[in-house]
């Protein structure tokens, strides 16, 4: 297993990353899974055997019992604390009041300490805003993260789902401040859906920020369970739950190739999507969800797929973005700008 360091920290995280959505099937995360306590547990112990250190959730999924069924599970697997990477994410209600959702102090606060004792541990490694709170000013989220990192109840504060203007103006807020700054950037990247390259995915290479992706199999659609004339099983989360939204006449163009590449190296669709995020020198680490340890395994097969040049290319060409201003102009016209070099 490769390991990457969580953006501009010293921290590494194995570049794939097991998804807790599918632990305990409550509310509309049955759509995603109903994995109950014995087989979560049964996916933690193989996701240790394979060398994966870092486990993401959130407090919102099946309304904590995702992050009891993790801290159960560590704690009857006894796996040393230091051994593994914890993320979760605030900001989903969690409860009907008004002041149960969103990333304002109060909430943050209170919402902290529940996840610790959901997971059972005294400190949280990565604590994500999971959404863009548009009430609460950025710079109380921003104190009350640093607040959690001075008490070491957090080691590192990440977002999730935000604008690249958003994490701008975070970054801007955390500078001035002299506060912790968010390290990542956890957000949904797929060959179906290519849009965070459009600015996300610079700002993370400006800033050195950790890429985290949910969702690589763009909810089930690159699974190979559906293509051309291919719609699915009957009950799988693509046919229940319709997300993310895809364009689906390209994303069907897209496993056209994807399925001649997969045909072609004996492996499946599914690898081949994992492969090609893990091939993206921008991507830090790959968050895959499972029902089942096969399914655990197919993914981790990913990590020892070779793509090729011609492969990537292949694969980039029939899922790229349309160009959009102002970036088409920088391209066409920002080499005019630039003055010549002094020995040129």
């Amino acid at each position: 297993m490769k390991f990457n360091t969580l953006g501009y920290t010293g921290l590494f995280v194995s570049e794939l990353c097991l998804g807790t959505m599918t632990f305990g099937g409550k509310g509309i995360w049955a759509n995603m899974g109903n994995v109950q306590q014995d087989d979560a547990q049964a996916l933690i112990a193989r996701t240790i055997e394979h060398g994966i250190n870092f486990i993401d959730t959130a407090d919102i999924y099946s309304s904590g019992t995702s992050e009891e069924m993790i801290g159960r599970s560590l704690k009857n697997l006894g796996v040393r604390r230091e051994d593994v990477v914890i993320a979760t994410k605030v900001c989903g209600p969690m409860g009907q009041g008004p002041n149960d959702a969103g990333n304002s102090r109060g909430h943050i606060f209170d919402s902290v300490k529940a996840s610790l004792r959901r997971l059972q541990i005294d400190h949280i490694d990565l604590y994500q805003l999971h959404n863009f709170d548009t009430v609460t000013p950025i710079e109380e989220s921003l104190s009350a993260l640093d607040a959690l990192v001075q008490q070491g109840l957090v080691r590192y504060v990440g977002v999730s789902n935000w604008a690249a203007w958003q994490m701008a103006r975070a970054i801007g807020h955390s500078e001035r401040l002299q506060i912790a700054k968010i390290a990542t950037s956890q957000n949904y990247y797929t060959l179906a859906g290519r849009d965070i390259e459009r600015d996300i995915v610079p700002l993370v290479k400006a800033e050195k920020l950790g890429l985290l992706v949910w969702s690589p199999l763009a909810g089930g659609l690159l699974s190979g369970k559906f293509g051309r004339g291919k719609q699915g099983e009957e009950g799988s989360r693509r046919t229940t739950f319709d997300f993310p939204p895809v364009a689906m006449d390209r994303a069907y163009d897209v496993i056209d190739v994807m399925e001649r590449i997969g045909a072609d190296k004996g492996v499946s669709v599914a690898r081949i999507a994992l492969a090609w995020l893990l091939h993206q020198p921008h991507v830090t680490s790959v968050i895959a969800g499972a029902k089942t340890v096969a399914q655990l395994d197919d993914s981790v097969g990913a990590s020892e797929i070779t793509l090729s040049a011609d492969d990537v290319a292949e694969l980039e060409a029939v899922s790229k973005i349309t160009p959009e201003y102002p970036a088409w102009m920088q391209r066409t016209r920002g080499a005019a700008v630039k003055p010549p070099l002094a020995n040129a």
